[in-house]
């Protein structure tokens, strides 16, 4: 297992997306208008801080989360908050401040801050707007996130299905409803070149127009000629939608999203998956059996309060598998819903450490939670589960994934 955890900051800033030797048009067809910005046009950015490592026993953490957001919240207070990227950051005067080059920049800056711990920073990520966002991994490589939406009807089915089939299967959801559906494209380049964009504008435009003429306000199952013949669920469009793509330009993987809290994954590589967020209620106290309660105290700060505090917990599962190309499934959606409400269900609106045996000889942090749920929900699917998130605030993430 690879456990990982999260930190979120934010910070503000301007930039102009442009290379001094290229010619204008070019600028333009790489950029977009927001090329012509000579003094700038501004985002409010959210970088998130990946680190990953052993968890000490003795405390339940990975990191202190209060020392990422200390260190690295100097670097972004410093060199990138309230700046413009181009000129008050050296790091920026020749290379264009991409969101891909931004979050490389941070991992550069904030990695050597944490020599003096076990845990490493993994990942910097980094979003510039709802709609584009970038990854840069230790070893290299980097992601552009693009997403956009599109409205459309459609009943769930396979004519691959006999019609008893696709009613045992999908119950209601046969009949015709709608979804304003929520599409992430990455593109990946395993070794960054900061002076070569992961996809240009121009190619990245067309081939969004082109999906929204197709799909949006469209009957899925008549309207779409290139889904004929084929399955109309979540799994299935996803695939259909990364075939567009790729045939366009090089794609890494999709994510679409039917609601906020399903999504449907399809990688370069086939694999499928289904994903699907579920909150719950808790109190807990950190509190380590192994430490005076002065340590607890230094250690834990408020989240050591004697009687105790609570968060409003969101969990995202993700589910791999063989995906069943007649139905257009990975995995029954209710059964998925009802394993996950099954295994938070002790937990929901109690007293982490008073009233579940999971916590009495552990610190309730969240490098222990998302551990503790793991084989509850793993168990409940089949050992399908593939990556377990747990949000215990916006800005703390702790994840772990099956290796």
């Amino acid at each position: 297992m690879l456990l990982t955890v999260s930190k979120r900051l934010e910070f503000s800033a301007s930039r102009r997306l442009h290379v001094s030797g290229w010619r204008e048009a070019k600028n333009l067809a790489v950029f977009g208008t927001e090329t012509n910005a000579r003094y700038g046009t501004g985002r409010n950015y959210v970088a998130y801080f990946v680190f990953t490592g052993p968890v000490d026993q003795s405390n339940g953490m990975l990191i202190n989360i209060s020392e990422i957001k200390a260190r690295a919240g100097r670097i972004v207070r410093e060199r990138f908050d309230h700046k413009f990227l181009n000129q008050d950051n050296p790091s920026f005067h020749r290379v264009p401040p991409t969101a891909v080059n931004v979050a490389r920049q941070l991992y550069l800056d904030v990695a050597p801050l944490f020599s003096d711990v076990d845990a490493t920073l993994a990942v910097c990520h980094v979003s510039e707007s709802p709609d584009e966002s970038a990854t840069f991994y230790a070893n290299g490589a980097g992601e552009a996130n693009y997403w956009f939406e599109f409205s459309a009807a459609r009943k769930t089915m396979s004519p691959l299905l006999s019609g008893e089939e696709n009613t045992r299967l999908f119950g209601p959801a046969t009949s015709p409803h709608g979804h304003n559906y929520r599409a992430r494209l990455t593109f990946r380049m395993e070794k960054l070149d900061a002076d070569v964009p992961l996809v240009r504008y121009d190619v990245l435009d067309g081939c969004l127009r082109s999906l929204r003429d197709e799909l949006d306000h469209r009957y899925l199952n008549q309207d779409v000629v290139g889904l004929k013949g084929r399955p109309i669920t979540t799994e299935s469009l996803a695939g259909y939608l990364y075939e567009r793509v790729h045939d366009i330009v090089p794609l890494h993987r999709i994510r679409l999203h039917e609601r906020e809290d399903f999504f449907a994954e399809v990688w370069n590589d086939d694999t499928v998956f289904l994903g699907m967020r579920v909150p719950f209620n808790a109190a807990h106290r950190l509190q380590a059996v192994a430490l005076s309660d002065a340590e607890n105290a230094k250690l834990y700060g408020k989240c050591n309060n004697p009687l105790g505090h609570g968060h409003h917990y969101l969990t995202e599962t993700t589910v791999g598998g063989e995906y069943d190309r007649r139905s257009g499934t990975l995995y029954d959606f209710v059964e998925f819903r009802r394993a996950i409400e099954e295994s938070l269900a002790p937990w929901r609106d109690r007293h982490l450490d008073l009233e579940t045996e999971d916590f009495r000889g552990v610190p309730s942090t969240g490098e222990n939670i998302v551990r503790g749920l793991w084989p509850k929900i793993d168990n409940r699917l089949n050992q399908q589960l593939v990556r377990l998130r747990l949000w215990e605030t916006a800005n703390n993430r702790f994840t772990l994934r099956r290796t």
